[in-house]
């Protein structure tokens, strides 16, 4: 049985049904970022006959349509959910969309913590049409607790962290892995999460993953991602100061034992998402991230992410400026002026890693 697809060899329509937004639908602004090439439509009927540069600001040309009928005249061969809501239940009026796309040979990609493998019409359906249900949040068997191997690996690992959810971690790590390549680093993105893992095609749902073995599954994605590669970029997940999720990004921290992390942060943000906690100073919160590092294996963070999407650009460039002096780290927005900082900042702590298992002979 398959395990994955190669999206990048899929012609994609984008279920995002009273959804389709900036925030409102995550997976399928990802998808749009990485792989517009393979986006043929998007389904939304109440934003039907616009396209989905309109509403999202990318994905020039791509058509947004009223329904899947209207979509199969482009020639999808994959339907992607393109919603990640809290919870991951499946909107109960999808259902019978998913049945008519599988019904007209397509493949489904899902996000959803309620695996569709595991709904017997769906699964029953898709044998009879040879279609693969793809539930990118379904954990691999047999994970083991972290043993700490990671610290072994001699290729550099970077995580990319931050104040909140969606302040952009995962969308910095394939921006710098990509950054790193385009100089001619070996780099891989690692994907922990069920939008990172559609982009990249690998990877393990950290949230998905029952809590012992949180860290063990973010020590296993490093151990995969160092073949061929010299420096390894880690998805992050949550925050440390949110309270629903900061548990799993204890796990990654642990589990991934980086050599270096990103702080990722939303400057028009004053509070956790969906609770009235205040942020810390940045200077606070890089300290927590710095301190519960410490005992395992130290790490510095080294530069700042910022997601400015709602800012003006002068704005974007005001605060970039404000967020350098106050931390003295180098920040960016990556999608608006590029990686570059970053990436110099991460070969700067690869070059110091490789001259220190050089001294050791290792």
């Amino acid at each position: 049985m398959k395990e994955s697809l190669k999206v990048s060899e899929q012609k994609i329509v984008i279920l995002a049904e009273e959804s389709f937004s900036v925030l409102g639908s995550k997976a399928a602004t990802v998808l749009i970022r990485y792989h517009a090439q393979n986006v043929v439509a998007v389904i939304d009927s109440t934003k039907a006959g616009k396209s989905a540069s309109e509403i999202i600001g990318i994905g020039k040309g791509i058509p947004v349509v009223a329904s899947l009928d209207v979509a199969m005249s482009y020639g999808p061969t994959l339907l992607a959910i393109g919603i990640a809501p809290p919870g991951g239940e499946l909107p109960p009026d999808w259902l019978p969309i998913l049945v008519e796309a599988i019904s007209n040979g397509l493949h489904i990609v899902s996000g959803m913590h309620h695996f569709l493998s595991d709904n017997a019409v769906l699964s029953n359906l898709a044998t009879k049409h040879d279609v693969f249900l793809w539930d990118v949040r379904k954990p691999p068997k047999n994970l083991s607790i972290a043993s700490c191997r990671a610290l072994e690996v001699l290729s550099t690992i970077i995580l990319t962290v931050g104040s909140d959810c969606r302040t952009g971690k995962m969308v910095t790590a394939i921006e710098l892995a990509n950054g790193l390549r385009s100089v001619g680093k070996r780099a891989a993105f690692c994907a922990t999460g069920q939008n990172g893992i559609m982009v990249s095609g690998w990877g393990i749902a950290i949230d998905a993953v029952i809590s012992d073995f949180t860290a063990g599954a973010a020590e296993t994605i490093v151990l995969q991602g160092v073949q061929d590669n010299d420096i390894l970029v880690v998805e992050g997940q949550g925050s440390l100061v949110h309270p629903a999720y900061s548990g799993v990004t204890l796990s990654l921290l642990h589990g991934s034992q980086p050599d270096a992390m990103i702080f990722c942060h939303q400057p028009s943000r004053t509070q956790v998402a969906r609770h009235a906690i205040k942020f810390p100073s940045l200077g606070e919160m890089i300290d927590q991230y710095e301190t519960l590092a410490r005992p395992i294996k130290p790490a510095k963070i080294i530069g700042v992410s910022l997601n400015t999407f709602d800012l003006t650009f002068d704005q974007s460039l005001e605060v970039v400026d404000l967020v350098e002096a106050e931390t003295g780290l180098p920040a960016t927005d990556v999608i608006r002026f590029g990686s570059e900082k970053l990436v110099d900042s991460i070969i700067d702590v690869s070059e110091k890693k490789d001259l220190l298992n050089a001294c050791s002979g290792t």
